[in-house]
């Protein structure tokens, strides 16, 4: 095993980000992040209590996946400061300002979560997530836990047998033509928006999807979570009325290149109660 201590850049806090980050690929043991990784092998994160992230892993791939992973290298200083007295989110800036969204080891598992998490419960889109994933690869020795799938081993399925996991017919049929169709891990190689419309392209892809993919995926936060479920709800708590889902887009804009980041911020404030609601029984 290869050792790590990383002192990440910016506030930071495994506990807070790492909070129900649990999956088929990682869990949370006495605050130690065990995961399974793309790279072979598993790896283990602690944080320390100055601040040090100890990561180890079985390569410097895994140490190089650990820290995408955990996000330890990527600043979030500048979101924190520009909205710190944001009216909706200035109060979770301040409480959970080390939280950082988890991302997924390979670009392939972040669209299997996307497709997954459409138009269904959360708890049910990760029990499908956790079967499919599952059913790819076996577990680790030793562990529970079963390696981030890529675009190869998805695409090896057909939607009838996604559908036998619990994925719908017509959504199993999305997830294996774009795993067959396009080289998912590349994306986080292409510049400005091309991700984005490269993926937008794709039938049974909209911008919810999207955002996701960005955020654990690709490690991004310019793409925010419109018509998340969470959102629909604060938005018409907020308007006094219930809205669509692409009415989201307007509350996330004036977040601009973090809509991605202010997205899982508002999602915690306004469970948690940190937002000021003109007439709470509206969501």
């Amino acid at each position: 095993m290869i050792s790590a201590a990383i002192r990440p850049r910016g506030p930071y806090s495994l506990r807070a980000s790492t909070r129900r980050c649990g999956d088929a690929t990682r869990a949370v043991v006495d605050g130690v992040l065990v995961t399974a990784l793309a790279s072979g092998g598993a790896g283990r994160a602690w944080q320390q209590a100055n601040g040090t992230v100890q990561l180890r892993a079985p390569s410097d791939a895994g140490i190089d996946e650990l820290r995408f992973v955990l996000a330890v290298d990527h600043d979030h200083s500048e979101f924190l400061r520009r909205f710190a007295r944001d009216p909706l989110i200035g109060e979770a800036t301040l409480r959970i300002r080390g939280l950082r969204p988890v991302r997924t080891s390979t670009v392939a598992q972040a669209l299997l979560r996307a497709v997954c998490g459409q138009l269904i419960q959360a708890s049910r889109a990760r029990a499908i997530e956790r079967t499919v994933i599952r059913a790819l690869t076996p577990p680790l020795t030793g562990t529970r836990l079963h390696a981030p799938p890529g675009c190869e081993a998805l695409g090896r399925l057909s939607p009838a047998e996604l559908r036998r996991l619990g994925l719908g017919m017509r959504r199993g049929a999305s997830l294996v033509r774009i795993c067959r169709s396009v080289e998912l891990e590349r994306l986080r190689d292409l510049p400005g928006d091309a991700s984005a419309d490269r993926l937008l392209r794709e039938r049974g892809l909209g911008p919810w999807s999207v955002g996701v993919v960005f955020l654990e995926g690709l490690g991004r936060y310019d793409r925010g979570l419109v018509a998340d479920l969470g959102l629909v709800k604060l938005c018409s708590a907020l308007r006094g009325r219930w809205v669509e889902g692409w009415e989201t887009a307007e509350l996330l804009e004036p977040y601009g290149e973090w809509a991605g980041l202010a997205s899982v911020y508002l999602l915690h404030a306004y469970g948690a109660g940190l937002i000021a609601l003109p007439n709470t029984n509206a969501a």
